[in-house]
């Protein structure tokens, strides 16, 4: 019998990413623990981000080679660290970021440093309906 009370996913402790290859080991074991864990059913699958100085980042990545990033407004305080990763001159409007895929190296490496903890998580809201009309 399943304790409906006791959460799905815990918090875990980050350890810092240094290098690329540090990076590209973690999204491995990333999409491991998301192909174990998350049914296909599932949507607004990604991972969360507890900064240690306060907010959330929700980031997700998408089939056709989006990352987005749902920025909480305590965590704005970041935005500069994420356009100096994505090499992008200005903020979005909102707390939703899209950015290529191609960024997501860069990024871990400059957010890693500010992580306390990440967890998976399921139905969040990635803004998709905004970003690709009502369906």
């Amino acid at each position: 019998m399943q304790d409906d009370n006791k959460p799905r996913f815990r918090p875990v402790p980050w350890s810092g990413l240094e290098t690329p290859a540090d990076v590209e080991l973690w999204i491995a074991e990333h999409d491991l623990s998301l192909q174990e864990h998350i049914a296909k059913n599932e949507t607004g699958y990604g991972v969360c981000f507890t900064l240690a100085e306060g907010g959330e980042i929700y980031m997700q990545t998408t089939q056709d080679g989006a990352l987005i990033l749902d920025v909480t407004p305590e965590a704005e305080w970041v935005s500069p660290l994420i356009m100096a990763a994505a090499r992008i001159d200005e903020a979005p409007q909102g707390r939703l970021w899209v950015l290529p895929d191609d960024k997501l190296v860069q990024l871990m490496i400059g957010l890693s440093g500010l992580i306390a903890s990440s967890i998976l998580v399921v139905g969040h809201d990635f803004g998709l309906r905004r970003r690709m009309g009502a369906w």
